[in-house]
C-alpha cells in the first residue's frame, strides 16, 4: 500500500565526507538561483521511482559523493509537490546520528535536487545475512539503535509511516558503520495525538488503526518495529500470507505466535518487548521511551551474547532472499511501466 500519493521507489543513500550546510526550508533551498550542475558532477543512477531518479553525484573540487534525488516537476500532481514539500521540512529538522541527513536542496525550473547521504553499506538486513553468527545481543543493539532513532523523531511531533527493512541502511562498509534510518517521503508531523488519518504504509509492516481507518499518530511506528524486531530475533516475519486481504485480517486482529522451533532460544524478555509492541491497542502500546527502559534492553550483554541465535540466522537469510527477489521483480515491472506509460504513470500502492 502507499500514502495519498504517489511515492518513487528509490534507494537513497549516504556520503563520505559531506558538507554540513543544509536548507532552511522548502520553500527557499540552498541551492535556490544556482544551477545543480555547477556545483555537483553527475555519476551513476542509484534507483528510479515514478517521478524521480536518484543518482550519484560529487561535489565539485572535493571528493565528496552524495546521493542525490531528481524529482522532475511536471511529473508531480499537487498532492505529490505538498509530500514532498513535507519529506524536505522534516529532514531539515531531523539532527540525529541515526537518521539519513539532507544536506542541500537545489529548485530549478524543471527539477528539484536533494542532496542526501549516500549509504555506501546498503541495507542492513543484507550485512545480517552475511554472519556465519548471530546471538541476541546483536539483536538487541540494533533494536536499541532504532528506538534511540525513532524516539528522536517522535520527540519532534514527526511520524516515519513507513518503517521497513529497506529504509534501514549503513553508512559504509565497515563491521561498524552507523545505522540509519531513510525513506522519509511518508513521514507526517502529528500535531494533536491521533491527528493523522491518511492510509500508508507497507502491507507486513503497517498497524491495525491504519488499516482500521482510524485516526492514528506515532504509535504506529512502534508497531513498525514490532515486526522488523521480530524478524530480527525469528528469522521471518509474524504475519505471512499470500492473500492480502488475509494478512490484513491477521494484522488487525494481532494474530501471531512465537513457533518454539525458533523462539524456544529466544529469552523471555525479548518477547515480551515484541508483544508490547505489537499490542492491536496503541494506546497499551509502548512508546520509544518506555521501549528503551524495557528489561530487555538493559539485560546484562554477556548473557545475551549467550543465546545463541544460529538456527533463526539460516531462516533468516531464506526470508532475506525471498524479500530481495520480490524486490527485484517489482524493480523490473516498475521499469516496464515507466517505459511504457511516461508521464501518465501513477505509482502503484506499494505491496510487500
Amino acid at each position: 500500500m502507499g500514502c495519498g500519493s504517489s511515492k518513487p521507489h528509490t534507494t537513497t543513500a549516504a556520503p563520505s565526507g559531506a558538507s554540513k550546510s543544509a536548507s532552511k526550508s522548502a520553500a527557499s533551498p540552498k541551492g535556490a538561483g544556482k544551477k545543480f550542475d555547477t556545483d555537483y558532477k553527475r555519476g551513476s543512477t542509484l534507483g528510479e521511482g515514478a517521478f524521480s531518479v536518484v543518482i550519484e553525484a560529487t561535489k565539485r573540487g572535493t571528493d565528496e559523493h552524495y546521493a542525490v534525488k531528481v524529482v522532475t516537476k511536471s511529473k508531480l500532481t499537487k498532492e505529490d509537490e505538498i509530500a514532498l514539500k513535507d519529506e524536505i521540512d522534516v529532514l531539515n529538522e531531523l539532527k540525529h546520528e541515526h537518521i539519513i541527513r539532507l544536506y542541500n536542496v537545489y529548485e530549478e525550473p524543471s527539477y528539484y535536487y536533494l542532496i542526501t547521504e549516500q549509504m555506501k553499506g546498503g541495507e542492513l538486513f543484507d550485512r545480517i545475512v552475511s554472519k556465519s553468527f548471530y546471538n541476541e545481543k546483536e539483536a538487541r543493539d540494533v533494536c536499541k539503535i532504532l528506538f534511540e532513532a525513532i524516539g528522536y523523531c517522535h520527540s519532534k511531533s514527526i511520524a516515519h509511516r513507513d518503517l521497513k527493512p529497506e529504509n534501514l541502511l549503513l553508512q559504509s562498509e565497515s563491521n561498524d558503520s552507523a545505522i540509519k534510518i531513510a525513506d522519509f517521503g511518508f513521514a507526517k508531523r502529528v500535531l494533536t495525538p491521533n491527528s493523522l488519518t491518511t492510509q500508508c504504509g507497507t502491507p507486513g509492516y503497517v498497524a491495525p488503526e491504519i488499516l482500521e481507518g482510524v485516526a492514528y499518530d506515532t504509535k504506529s511506528d512502534m508497531w513498525s518495529l514490532g515486526v522488523i524486531i521480530y524478524i530480527l530475533l525469528g528469522g521471518y516475519p509474524p504475519f505471512i500470507e499470500q492473500n492480502q486481504r488475509e494478512l490484513f485480517r491477521k494484522i488487525r486482529k494481532g494474530q501471531y505466535e512465537f513457533h518454539e522451533e525458533y523462539w524456544g532460544a529466544v529469552s523471555k524478555d525479548a518477547k515480551n518487548l515484541i508483544a508490547s509492541l505489537l499490542t492491536v491497542d496503541p494506546a497499551k502500546r509502548l512508546s520509544a521511551k518506555e521501549a528503551l527502559s524495557h528489561k530487555w534492553l538493559l539485560a546484562d550483554g554477556k548473557k545475551l551474547a549467550a543465546q545463541d541465535l544460529g538456527k533463526n540466522l539460516d531462516e533468516f537469510k531464506k526470508y532475506n532472499a525471498r524479500r530481495k527477489f520480490k524486490g527485484a521483480v517489482k524493480a523490473v515491472i516498475m521499469a516496464n511501466k515507466l517505459s511504457s506509460l511516461g508521464v501518465n504513470f501513477k505509482a502503484d500502492l506499494e505491496d510487500d
